[in-house]
């Protein structure tokens, strides 16, 4: 059927024209081809004010460096060469029309993409700028606070296109600054001195204000916790600090009255009322003699070590009835803590050097020498220098080297130099001149942003993206060397070796937490607080647990060089005691965590049965088949469904536990604007069904309505909730394969690897480029899944071509 002569198919032909000569599509093919195709396939439904699935051509602009008008154009793209339109139903194009459409429109999307994608400046986001200034300087400040949230494209904080800069921000970059100068320059004569501390609960000052009234003192001089009370619980008042830094923490203590080891915290925790109280991870007294743990921490100034058992709960209440010193309860015993520190590896820092190296600074001597000796005496200092403006010129140089992630030029130098003479004159001493110059270095657009040229990344620009990718902060100086030699962008094989002295670097667990806090969104692991009568069982240790397993679970897949269908079904679990029972797994013992083998019908393996995961896609009472499964398209498979279509209300559950959100989504698909939608996003999210807000297993939902009463104690309380309707978590994928439940839906999602391989690819190189990948990029996407199939798709693998490919090395 040809072009009727109504104004809308004028309209549309006029846009489409304009779409065909912003690209390669010449007038007489969008006349011969695509014109007749849209006319006889998409007009009935998608134009003449019809608008099936919220979708309307005559709407459809034709400025493809428009965001939203390019993301529509791929839209329709899509829907034609995956065959879902015209749909099935309808006329079908023949199978050259088809190519011909593909053909014919797709080089012009291609074209637009590749020409918007190098416009964008990339730069640094918080964590990234924290981590880059503390190891320049060798400080360990809290930068990233003190800035604004970066935005997020999709899932990801460091996406050029989302990271906007304002002057408040500059002046807090600017305040920043002089925060890392005044850390990183040396105040006193000699290195800090490190002291041991050792305390015991047995001689704390008001210990039962500390640890509640349910702790017991033994002959040995051990203090016995039996359960969890107290605010805060544990905290030991003379471990303390009186200096941030860096401390040794050693616990001695044994299980008391148990054959088996007893788990608990250590952490720190103040008077102050909200600040951050760390917990910096969970440990095992075993039985008999005193065994001593030892841990190293970062701890602030004014902060005290706080001790906390884990799983203590008098269930029979025999402490009150018996009295405590007749308890025969289990207990952890701590004999006596110990806190070693500040402990200081360089002295003065790398920053100092970095500044002063070079220069004459001495100390300014006091008028009276005997003042040297007394503790309140605080030393000045001052450099000599008989060429300041020489002297200048050469630490600015190698600051700005440093700050600039390249050799720095005379231009570059230029303003800075220009700065400390402008100083020097107004009466600043050398220092203060050079400080302030250099706190103007870590303003300069050439430290916060990415210096990436268009097209072929040089060495530097390929270094600095290296390292940002994979340790979050600037090339160290092995690295920089490479890329001064020009041969990182030449040899392959360097280029490789670098990425796996990278991968095995001190700061490559940075990539493994950012990585994973955005793919898995696990960044908003605490964002709920999970019901407690509807989920007794959750606890801190828990919370701790669940992100300790998704990173490890991840470390794992790409130490090991592990298939990617792992990612969604694996034969093992990265598991510690608590996580055992949670998922009711026997035979893990202590809270450390360590692979475990899972039997052959286990539910748990893969992303998709991980707690953490299960937490994020849901809140804290209830769960929405719609939000796992969107999770789980945008995720694991790399596709974005549309918004809703205005003016349709979401699904909300149903409080009362007498309709499950399954039946309330069953009609919301028989509305035409949804069903396409619903049909890819509802098929995970039901086979989810099987797990609840924090990760448990389960085959009936929980209420506190209507339901069977549960006969349960958890952590010494009868539980509150009620059994309610059974869980069904059977499907039907967008390709008609149905499933009974949650493993079969596992199971068809890991045998599709090039699928996963595909999102995982371009979830990779979006955190390593800083940018969205579009139209452009799909050839290479897809060379590299292809390459990565030759190869098992091994997940390490996988990394190494991403590193390899055009995309990680144009901008």
């Amino acid at each position: 059927m040809g072009l009727t002569p109504s104004s809308r198919a004028l309209l549309l032909l006029s846009t489409l024209v304009c779409v065909a000569l912003a690209g390669s599509v010449s007038a007489a093919e969008f006349e011969q081809t695509l014109a007749p195709f849209f006319a006889k396939y998409c007009n009935d439904c998608h134009a003449d004010g019809a608008k099936e699935g919220g979708f309307n051509l005559d709407t459809l602009g034709a400025d493809l460096a428009d965001p939203q008008t390019m993301a529509a154009w791929v839209r329709v793209f899509d829907r034609v060469q995956q065959g879902e339109m015209p749909p099935a139903d309808a006329d079908q194009p023949t199978a050259a029309h088809h190519a011909a459409f593909i053909r014919i429109l797709g080089p012009s999307l291609a074209q637009a993409h590749y020409a918007a994608k190098g416009v964008v400046l990339r730069r640094l986001n918080r964590s990234e700028y924290e981590n880059t200034l503390n190891d320049m300087f060798g400080v360990n400040l809290k930068l990233a606070d003190t800035l604004p949230p970066d935005s997020r494209s999709h899932e990801f904080d460091n996406v050029g296109a989302a990271l906007s800069i304002s002057m408040v921000q500059m002046q807090q970059y600017l305040t920043a600054a002089d925060k890392v100068l005044e850390a990183a320059v040396q105040k006193t004569l000699d290195k800090p001195e490190s002291k041991v501390v050792r305390a015991s609960y047995a001689d704390t000052r008001g210990v039962e204000k500390f640890i509640g009234n349910q702790w017991h003192k033994l002959d040995d001089g051990a203090i016995v916790f039996y359960r969890q009370t107290g605010y805060p619980s544990g905290m030991l008042r003379e471990a303390n600090t009186r200096t941030a830094g860096r401390y040794k923490i050693r616990v001695t203590g044994y299980a008391y009255q148990s054959d088996q080891p007893i788990t608990f915290s250590v952490g720190s925790t103040t008077f102050a009322r909200g600040v951050e109280t760390p917990t910096y991870g969970y440990y095992s007294m075993p039985p008999g003699k005193p065994t001593t743990i030892e841990l190293e921490a970062w701890i602030e100034n004014n902060y005290m070590v706080e001790v906390t058992p884990w799983d203590l709960h008098d269930e029979k209440n025999e402490i009150k009835e018996k009295g405590i010193a007749n308890y025969t309860g289990p207990g952890l015993a701590i004999n006596h803590i110990e806190l070693e520190g500040p402990l200081v590896d360089e002295f003065p820092t790398r920053g100092h050097h970095l500044l002063f190296d070079g220069l004459k600074r001495q100390e300014i001597m006091p008028r009276n020498p005997a003042d040297r000796q007394r503790s309140w005496y605080q030393p000045k200092f001052e450099i000599i220098s008989e060429n300041p403006q020489a002297d200048a010129h050469r630490v600015l140089k190698r600051v700005a080297s440093k700050a600039f992630r390249r050799p720095a030029t005379e231009a570059d130098l230029a303003p800075y130099l220009e700065l400390f003479s402008e100083e020097m004159k107004a009466g600043a001493t050398l220092e203060e001149g050079l400080l302030t110059s250099v706190a103007a270095v870590l303003c300069s657009p050439k430290f916060l942003f990415l210096q990436e040229p268009a097209g072929w990344l040089d060495d530097y620009a390929v270094a600095s993206r290296l390292s940002y990718f994979l340790t979050r902060t600037s090339p160290d100086d092995e690295l920089l060397a490479t890329a001064q030699s020009g041969q990182l962008i030449k040899d392959r094989t360097l280029l490789r070796k670098q990425t796996e002295r990278l991968l095995q670097s001190e700061h490559a667990q940075r990539f493994v937490n950012d990585f994973t806090d955005a793919w898995l969104n696990l960044r908003d692991l605490e964002f709920t607080n999970p019901d407690d009568a509807l989920f007794p069982e959750y606890d801190r240790f828990l919370l701790f647990s669940m992100q300790e397993e998704t990173r490890s679970f991840f470390h794992e897949l790409l130490a090991e060089n592990l298939p990617v269908r792992n990612v969604a079904a694996s034969d093992f679990a990265m598991l510690n005691n608590r996580l055992a029972r949670h998922y009711e797994i026997d035979g893990v013992v202590g809270p450390h965590m360590r692979r475990v083998k899972l039997p052959a019908d286990s539910v748990r393996g893969g992303l998709l049965s991980q707690a953490s995961v299960l937490k994020v896609s849901a809140n804290g009472t209830n769960t929405s088949p719609v939000v796992r499964g969107v999770w789980v398209m945008e995720r694991l498979l790399g596709e974005t469904p549309q918004p809703p279509p205005p003016g349709i209300a979401g699904v909300e559950p149903d409080i009362r536990g007498a309709t499950t959100l399954r039946e309330l989504l069953d009609k919301h698909r028989n509305l035409d604007s949804c069903r396409a939608c619903h049909q890819a996003i509802d098929p995970p999210g039901f086979a989810l069904e099987s797990f609840d807000p924090i990760g448990g297993w389960r085959d009936r939902f929980r209420s506190l309505g209507d339901g069977e009463k549960v006969d349960l104690v958890v952590n010494a309380r009868k539980v509150r909730y009620k059994l309610g309707q059974p869980v069904d978590a059977t499907g039907q994928l967008a390709d008609g394969r149905k499933f009974d439940g949650f493993r079969q839906f596992r199971t068809y999602l890991a045998s599709d690897e090039d699928r996963l391989a595909k999102a995982l690819t371009e979830k990779l190189l979006t955190f390593a480029t800083g940018r969205e990948l579009g139209f452009s990029d799909r050839a290479e996407v897809e060379r590299i899944v292809q390459q990565s199939a030759a190869d098992g798709h091994g997940v390490r693998n996988l990394l190494f071509l991403c590193v390899e490919s055009e995309i990680f090395r144009r901008k």
